[in-house]
């Protein structure tokens, strides 16, 4: 059983729940984001920084809930912010990221832009697994793209 962590629009999310995974909770560091209404016949809850103490509580109150929720996976769609090991150590070996890069290269929040930035000639997706630090984990696939002349962040990113 797949837990899906959320912070947006929810578009990975969705591609989740076309493939016809086992997705069976979905949650967010953000009451309003977009996604938690892709996953309405899901079960879906918020955990916002704000209302912990700090974010070791946060952390552990959302693997907590996602146990409950029988998750055994746990899969970062576009979850901005970084797992701790109150987290990370209740789903050993068993949280993946995509990240949209060719890691150990740009890794971070602007990864699509700082490609095009850096004028390389290919970009791509890397699946990994996810550690303390930023898309630093064990690398599990990759995906390569090609960067095309007139290529914006949005083109890049949608093909990626």
């Amino acid at each position: 059983m797949i837990g899906v962590l959320v912070s947006g629009t929810g578009t990975n999310l969705q591609a989740l729940l076309d493939a016809g995974l086992p997705v069976v909770a979905v949650a967010s560091n953000r009451r309003d984001a977009p996604a938690l209404e892709r996953a309405h016949n899901l079960a879906t809850e918020s955990f916002e920084l704000s209302d912990y103490a700090d974010r070791n509580e946060r952390d552990a109150a959302m693997a907590a809930w996602l146990e409950h929720a029988g998750v055994r996976v746990v899969v970062l769609a576009g979850y901005m912010h970084l797992l701790t090991s109150a987290f990370l150590d209740r789903f050993p070996d068993a949280v993946v990221n995509v990240h949209p890069s060719l890691l150990p290269e740009f890794p971070g929040a602007h990864a699509v832009e700082d490609q095009l930035a850096a004028g390389v000639a290919e970009a791509g997706a890397t699946v990994h697994l996810v550690d303390e630090g930023v898309d630093s984990g064990p690398i599990l696939a990759q995906e390569r793209v090609a960067v095309l002349d007139g290529d914006t962040p949005e083109t890049l990113h949608a093909r990626i």
